[in-house]
């Protein structure tokens, strides 16, 4: 007898906190070939993507992403701050963070497992090595675990 898997009958919502739209556009077209049912939401800067987990101004009707993909140098707010400030919120620390970033430096890497991250993984500059990420971890967050309901 197999385990059940995740319930992918309705959308995985995935926010995702990217400053650079060429990355953003490719994660999008990445999860867009998916067999697996996904709603994307980008925030462009640490403070839209606050915004959009606490469901404030027009983001009141948002939904609770099941996984938030968060670059750590962004504008406004940084993606260490909004890591910071999800783990600190009783409302928003199960959602697993996946570091997605270009720093390379050993103490945001420490930082970020500090600060209780799911996962740190460094975007690749090579398109081709960018795409087989992003599939990576479509494929581990979204078909082998067990994602907490809202």
């Amino acid at each position: 007898m197999t385990a059940p898997g995740p319930d992918r009958s309705r959308p995985v919502q995935i926010l995702l906190a990217e400053d650079n739209p060429a990355d953003a556009r490719l994660v999008r077209e990445v999860m867009r070939e998916s067999k697996i049912l996904n709603e994307i939401h980008w925030a462009p800067d640490g403070v839209e993507a606050m915004a959009f987990l606490r469901r404030q101004g027009k983001h009141a009707g948002a939904p609770r992403p099941s996984l938030i993909l968060l670059d750590l140098n962004m504008p406004k707010k940084d993606g260490r701050e909004v890591l910071h400030e999800v783990k600190s919120d009783p409302l928003l620390r199960r959602i697993p963070v996946v570091i997605m970033t270009s720093s390379q430096a050993e103490e945001d890497i420490a930082r970020a497992y500090d600060e209780h991250a799911n996962c740190y993984v460094r975007k690749p500059i090579d398109f081709a090595q960018f795409h087989e990420v992003v599939k990576t971890i479509e494929g581990f967050w979204f078909t082998a675990v067990e994602l907490p309901d809202e």
